[in-house]
């Protein structure tokens, strides 16, 4: 379980920088220094963080399947909870934050959209539904790490 829980900490920090000040920072940014920070964080998710999300994907999977032997306990269902988490997350991230990430990566500090704020807010607005799941999804699995007996 431990193992399982560690993969979803690193998952579920990025929910917690954003909430505690990455947020914020965004929404104050100029259009240049936004632009230069979505590209250069989303060069570095997209390496980096799909290896987070693979392995928190696969651990909650064999946790999930090993769990089902008792299918009416505490864990088996806080593990499917926080893997059907992990994926809704997954799911909203592909539709949602990638395609507008696409599209951030197109500008230039010099060349953007009149109304780039509008990504922006619809960039955050995304996100924040992903943070919700994602942290929905980890206090799940800390629920069954705790109280399983």
């Amino acid at each position: 379980m431990h193992l399982i829980t560690d993969s979803h900490c690193f998952i579920v920090s990025q929910s917690f920088i954003y909430i505690i000040a990455l947020r914020n920072v965004q929404q104050n940014m100029q259009p240049a220094s936004y632009i230069e920070l979505r590209k250069l964080l989303d060069k570095n998710f997209q390496s980096k963080f799909r290896i987070v999300l693979y392995t928190g994907f696969v651990t909650g999977s064999i946790l999930t399947v090993l769990c089902s032997m008792n299918p009416g306990s505490l864990l088996f269902i806080t593990a499917a909870i926080g893997l059907i988490a992990l994926i809704v997350e997954i799911i909203i991230a592909v539709k949602g934050n990638v395609p507008i990430n696409r599209i951030i990566n197109t500008w230039s500090p010099e060349n953007y959209p009149g109304n780039w704020t509008v990504y922006r807010a619809k960039w955050l607005s995304v996100f924040a539904i992903r943070q919700i799941v994602n942290i929905t999804g980890f206090v799940s699995l800390l629920v069954g790490a705790v109280f399983e007996s």
